[in-house]
């Protein structure tokens, strides 16, 4: 399919990944705020992204034979279907108060989103030549993290609005009630817009995307788990999710404990870089970056920036103030300026390791693209693991998780997305 006739399919999946990024990056925002109505420590509030993102591993494999036999476009409104249904499990977890039923529905969107990255990833790699496939999917993380980046904002104005009046530990219960009535109708809005998609993607005449008949470098049959490429990549993708979660969700924790204001909008920071790494994306690849190379950056990237929450002060923003003069960065102090940065060796990481993962699958892209999905439960497990370090220590000391993260997407760049057989190990 040439670039001009994918036209109107990435408009459609750019609004499924607007959709990804609002959903997902809600979580930054909705952990200080369960952490308040339900009374958790810092562990407890990280099993929202636990909840929300192991639901890619256990779901990933069911999902991607519901694919299967659906096809991509089905399969994608039987997503929004499911999403539609968390979404609305947020009213009575809201009513009550329960922590265990905001995880319930967390879980569900969770499954909703598998289906829905499962089938929209692949579709953006093959609807055009597989070496601009970075640049197409760095335009789809453009949509996905600007997403992002206004999620906090609106949440902040329509809930949280006065939370800087309410301390965690003198919230009485009618006020922990109060506030937690407050998601019901942002909720109740999000279902009703979920619906209305189902019927933009089942009539908007989307073209299938069928790879039966595409060309294939790998055996007829045999297990995935054969392809080094994938499977290496699908561990690329839980290290690179994982430091992703944890820059976007905890600069939050890290802002609080670092008593910088208004921390429920830190995540639209690191979401901004990210979205600042997607237009270079957009501008360098392939035409002077390869894709390769593009995570190679990303990488070493990463290294650096991890290496400056570690060992920058707490009690400065000296860096802060020179870099980011003109805008609120200048406020923080230097580990959150950094733990933002951590947006920008991110934003690249995703878009290479696909095309690169899924290059000569043919008809076994599905299940590839299922491992690959699999890998998202970085996002579950390295946050509580970064919890787990935060409360044995510091948390700025914390973020060193970081650099088995970008070690490993380092040795992907270098020679884990060129093996095709095992034995090349």
């Amino acid at each position: 399919m040439s670039e001009r006739s994918s036209l109107f399919p990435m408009v459609m999946i750019g609004i499924l990944f607007f959709i990804f990024g609002f959903v997902t990056w809600l979580n930054g925002s909705l952990i200080p705020f369960l952490k308040i109505i339900c009374e958790l420590n810092e562990l407890e509030a990280l099993l929202v992204t636990f909840a929300f993102y192991i639901a890619y591993t256990v779901m990933a494999l069911p999902m991607s034979y519901v694919l299967r036999r659906s096809g991509y476009i089905n399969g994608m409104a039987i997503g929004l279907g499911i999403m539609a249904v968390g979404a609305l499990i947020f009213i009575p977890a809201a009513y009550s108060g329960s922590f265990w039923i905001f995880l319930v529905a967390l879980f569900t969107l969770g499954t909703g989103l598998t289906i829905l990255q499962t089938a929209s990833n692949p579709y953006v790699v093959h609807i055009g030549p597989k070496e601009s496939a970075a640049m197409r999917i760095s335009m789809m993380g453009i949509i996905n993290k600007s997403a992002g980046v206004v999620a906090p904002l609106l949440f902040t104005s329509w809930v949280l609005a006065d939370m800087g009046n309410f301390h965690p530990d003198h919230v009485s219960l009618l006020e922990r009630e109060a506030l937690a009535a407050r998601l019901m109708v942002p909720y109740l809005v999000m279902a009703v817009t979920l619906i209305a998609l189902i019927a933009l993607v089942k009539f908007s005449a989307l073209p299938e995307l069928n790879l039966e008949t595409a060309h294939s470098t790998t055996e007829e049959h045999g297990s995935i788990l054969r392809y080094p490429r994938v499977v290496l990549g699908a561990a690329a993708l839980f290290f690179y999710v994982g430091i992703e979660v944890i820059a976007g969700d905890t600069i939050g924790l890290f802002g609080t404990a670092l008593q910088v204001p208004n921390v429920t909008v830190l995540t639209s920071y690191t979401m901004s870089f990210m979205v600042l790494g997607y237009l270079a994306g957009i501008v360098l690849i392939p035409k002077y970056l390869s894709q390769e190379r593009a995570l190679l950056l990303s990488a070493l990237l990463g290294v650096l920036f991890v290496g400056g929450v570690l060992f920058s002060s707490a009690q400065s923003s000296d860096i802060a103030a020179v870099l980011w003069g003109w805008s609120g960065l200048a406020l923080l102090p230097d580990p959150v300026t950094f733990v933002a940065l951590l947006g920008l060796a991110n934003a690249l990481v995703w878009p290479t390791i696909w095309p690169l993962a899924l290059e000569g699958l043919g008809k076994h892209t599905a299940q590839g693209s299922a491992l690959l999905i699999m890998g998202i439960a970085g996002g579950a497990l390295l946050p509580l693991l970064f919890g787990k370090l935060a409360q044995m220590g510091s948390m700025q000391y914390a973020y060193s998780v970081g650099i088995l993260c970008y070690a490993f997407i380092l040795f992907y760049a270098l020679k884990g997305h060129k093996m095709a057989r095992w034995s090349q190990w």
